[in-house]
């Protein structure tokens, strides 16, 4: 380089120095939705299991060779091997057949539940409440996973659906709002949120909502609303994040309870905390009462401690969450509507099991930015919905 060239060079390179400093970045590109651990149980009826899960039991390991589309799963003195698209397998070297041929999905490989189970000696429990299968093995180690019928649940599929439908109950009619999320989406992420992020304090559901990047919101548990004070207390179980951030020992209502695959199920309160402590919910809000069990009307409302005659004959705004036997979960808000005739609306919903939330002026739902019922005050918690 000539020494009349090179000033001009320079000037350049801190030209170009200069934009880059100014000019945005490129977005990175965040990580896809992992796929739910689920039974997948296809058209057939065949069920298939994500291979990942295996890792959990005791001395289990597992390895998949996309080149080779070889599956190795080994336990101890047994070794299973399998292809993908093959019903040819070994177990401990020797072939067997497969009624079902194991597969890989949107980077998750699945291999057919009947040849894992009989090769590895699990136990399979099923769970009618909850639409799931205990896994346990020969050392006692177990996890539970829930079950998906028909196909897989695609990521671009959507999160969460809004409705507004009319039921019949008694001779009258109820317009509710409903907003439905299936929990198994890839996508799908719940959460249980503080106003203000501190037990005690209040805020607008919107505000919540928003600055949670929630796209569903609907109020959560029964707080002390009429105290002059700054400090208005919630009731009942708080958790999220697999951290307890309110207590509520002895407290016997219902708890809306959810393990880190979202298996989500309605836990009696005294069976929650031992259950928490154990690992095996990621969060869980309480309230009140419960409204159905396995597809039909259950109200015991002086088993769940409630005290009060009026909480069956009074009429008012009312929020409720139900779950379905297909793992979708139903946000809903009513008007004007009693304890049993929400128990008739949530059955009426198709929930299989149901249970009420914080209801007159807290009763609110969010969704898609906006307020599909508005709360006539602010809150104290909040079940909201993310799309990773």
């Amino acid at each position: 380089m000539t020494a009349t060239n090179k000033p001009a060079f320079l000037l350049l390179l801190i030209l170009i120095m200069a934009v880059s400093c100014i000019l945005p970045l490129p977005a990175a590109h965040s990580a896809a939705a992992s796929p739910k651990n689920v039974v997948l149980v296809d058209k057939n009826g065949s069920s298939f299991i994500p291979l990942r899960v295996l890792n959990e039991l005791s001395g289990t390991s597992t390895s998949w060779d996309a080149s080779l589309k070889r599956i190795d799963i080994s336990q101890g003195n047994v070794s299973l091997t399998l292809f993908a698209g093959q019903d040819g397998a070994y177990v401990n070297e020797n072939p067997v057949h497969l009624a079902a041929l194991p597969f890989s999905d949107s980077g998750t490989v699945y291999v057919p539940l009947a040849a894992v189970s009989d090769a590895l000696k699990l136990k399979l429990q099923w769970d009618k409440e909850t639409a799931s299968v205990r896994f346990t093995d020969a050392q006692g180690k177990s996890f539970r996973l829930p079950v998906l019928t028909g196909a897989l649940i695609r990521p671009e599929s959507s999160a969460a659906a809004s409705s507004r439908q009319t039921f019949k109950v008694g001779g009258r009619s109820f317009t509710v709002q409903i907003v439905t999320v299936p929990l198994l989406h890839p996508k799908v992420r719940l959460d249980v949120v503080l106003a203000g992020g501190s037990v005690g304090k209040v805020e607008e559901l919107r505000s919540i909502a928003k600055r949670s990047h929630a796209i569903a919101a609907v109020n959560g548990t029964f707080f002390n609303a009429y105290t002059s004070g700054s400090y208005k207390a919630p009731y009942g179980y708080i958790a999220a994040g697999g951290k307890l951030l309110k207590n509520s020992p002895g407290d016997r209502r219902a708890v809306f309870a959810y393990d880190s695959n979202h298996l989500a199920e309605l836990v009696p309160g005294g069976n929650f905390m031992p259950r928490f402590q154990a690992g095996e919910f990621e969060g869980g809000l309480q309230a009140g009462p419960r409204l159905v069990t396995d597809g039909k009307v259950s109200l015991n409302v002086a088993a769940e401690g409630f005290r009060d005659p009026k909480i069956l004959t009074g009429g008012g705004a009312r929020s409720a969450l139900g779950l379905t036997r297909d793992h979708k979960l139903l946000l809903v808000t009513s008007g004007g509507a009693t304890i049993p005739q929400l128990a008739q609306i949530m059955k009426q919903a198709g929930a299989w099991q149901a249970m009420n939330l914080d209801g007159g002026a807290s009763s609110g739902l969010y969704f898609n930015g906006g307020y599909l019922t508005t709360p006539g005050r602010l809150i104290s918690n909040a079940i909201v919905v993310k799309s990773q």
